[in-house]
């Protein structure tokens, strides 16, 4: 690996540690935040849709940005929107404004919309040249970031240091963190053909590709069950198995540390069993956690199931990612594609979760959650992108030298 190629992956591991000290950063002030703001658990499924909605128009752009502007443009953007959403978030929760944190999360999400194929598209390159598998260990640096950010939230958390102000730290943070790691990645990356672009890279051959939407299908199901840790993990703990705020962050830290070991991890259980073998593991993980969770009224099982948890949901969505690159031609039009159906469980869910929520309570509202992760366990065989590839492969070449042998 030469030096340009070893900066540019530490540059992407920053790139995604970064979002993922934000993403934790506000979700372990959620409940100090949702006191402040004096909203109802429907209410704050309405306030999260912000975060759904910025983050279905980012990745809806994304495909085409990236197609027509390669990907450094687009992550600088994205990564710059994330940056300033905590800066709004910070003010919002200062000025107890709703409008002001909700459009602060909308920011957010679009800056993770708008950056997430951008810099998945890259991290392919990436992959491509090192001939190792990468995406996992990259999201595990997400992950990673969401652990550290999460440690910074209980710490603030329990010295009761105000949420704008905590925010505000880590807005400062994150600006040097972006200044330092843009600077190695470089540009021409991921632009496509002239009718590519145009289209927004999602030609009509590749929706039509039914191996490519079961793939999709897994990312809908894991970004699901991670979204929903995400968004309301602290708040399950707290209304639903009666924990104060400190420790209610604290079990989503147990979460981030779940996905984060089982990320860094996941190159190894890749490489010695299969995709196929390993998302199915996850789901059951992912199953066995949630359950606990919702039917467990021991707190402390509750707190050890989120574990589970969180290693079942920690590999769908960067294997499901790679192996969509790999299903065929035009591979930014098929991450787009992926990772856009991935973004629907981040649009519906908050709100949808939340109105369940409202009604049956958050442990309820769960079950839904539950029902699309045990799905994933008999999509997995789809992710089995390489398998097929050199299949298709082999077969080709017994049909050239058949040919041959008849000329």
């Amino acid at each position: 690996m030469d030096l340009a190629t070893r900066r540019r992956r530490q540059a992407l591991f920053l790139l995604f540690f970064l979002p993922g000290i934000a993403m934790s950063s506000w979700v372990t002030r959620t409940p100090d935040i949702r006191d402040r703001l004096e909203a109802s658990t429907g209410q704050m499924g309405w306030i999260l849709f912000g975060l759904s909605l910025g983050s279905m128009i980012g990745i809806l752009c994304s495909g085409r940005l990236t197609s027509r502007y390669g990907t450094r443009p687009v992550i600088v953007v994205g990564t710059a929107m994330i940056v300033a959403s905590l800066a709004f978030i910070s003010a919002g929760a200062l000025m107890a404004s709703v409008p002001l944190v909700m459009a602060g999360l909308c920011a957010f999400g679009a800056g993770m919309g708008a950056g997430d194929v951008a810099v998945n598209v890259d991290a392919a390159d990436v992959e491509r040249i090192t001939g190792k598998t990468t995406l996992p260990t990259l999201h595990g640096c997400f992950s990673l970031g969401t652990v550290v950010g999460a440690g910074a939230g209980i710490a603030a958390t329990a010295a009761r240091l105000p949420a704008h102000w905590h925010l505000a730290a880590v807005t400062l943070i994150a600006v040097v963190l972006f200044l330092y790691a843009i600077r190695a990645v470089p540009a021409g990356i991921g632009i496509g053909a002239p009718g590519q672009a145009e289209s927004g890279g999602t030609g009509s051959k590749v929706w039509k590709d039914g191996k490519l939407l079961l793939i999709g299908a897994i990312v809908l199901a894991m970004a699901l069950a991670e979204g929903a840790a995400n968004d309301w993990l602290p708040l399950l703990m707290v209304d639903g198995h009666g924990l104060d705020a400190a420790s209610g962050s604290l079990v989503y830290a147990g979460f981030a540390a779940a996905m984060t070991i089982g990320r860094f991890s996941g190159t190894f259980f890749l490489d010695r069993f299969g995709r196929t073998a390993v998302i199915r593991a996850s789901a059951v993980s992912g199953a066995l956690g949630l359950i606990l969770v919702i039917f467990s009224d021991n707190a402390v099982l509750a707190g050890a199931a989120v574990l589970f948890w969180g290693l079942g949901a920690s590999l769908g969505f960067p294997v499901a990612l790679s192996a969509a690159g790999e299903s065929g031609p035009n591979e930014t039009a098929r991450v787009s594609l992926v990772a856009t159906i991935g973004y629907v469980a981040f649009l519906v869910g908050p709100p949808g979760l939340g109105f369940l929520g409202d009604h049956w309570g958050l442990r309820t509202a769960m079950l839904a959650v539950l029902a699309f992760v045990a799905s994933a366990v008999f999509l997995a065989p789809a992710v089995d992108a390489r398998r097929r590839s050199a299949t298709v492969d082999h077969d080709e070449e017994r049909a050239a030298s058949t040919l041959r042998r008849k000329g």
